[in-house]
């Protein structure tokens, strides 16, 4: 059974998934886990960077162009698709 860890302050177990991860109760009240990078379907920029080692200045630089496919902004937030933006990379020959 594997345990995923959501913070240093968590409470006792509340639950456990099908596929055996521990679900923990947070100080709100609500229940998490924490999703694998490579399971999320849309990343911060820090979580884009450290997926794809690309620089977060130069990740915001490719975002604020319009033709910028990988970009979804939620208000002033902005993430990137994980499967478009690896079509992208793999794509690039140099940016």
């Amino acid at each position: 059974m594997k345990e995923v860890r959501v913070c240093e302050a968590m409470k006792s177990p509340v639950g456990t998934l099908s596929d055996g991860t521990v679900l923990h109760q947070q100080d709100g009240g609500t229940k998490s886990r924490q999703v694998p990078i490579w399971e999320k379907s849309n990343l911060t920029l820090e979580e884009a960077a450290a997926y794809s080692g690309i620089g977060i200045n130069k990740l915001r630089e490719i975002t604020n162009e319009d033709k910028c496919k990988f970009v979804l902004w939620v208000g002033n937030k902005r993430l990137i698709k994980r499967r478009l933006f690896d079509c992208f990379v793999e794509q690039a020959y140099s940016i």
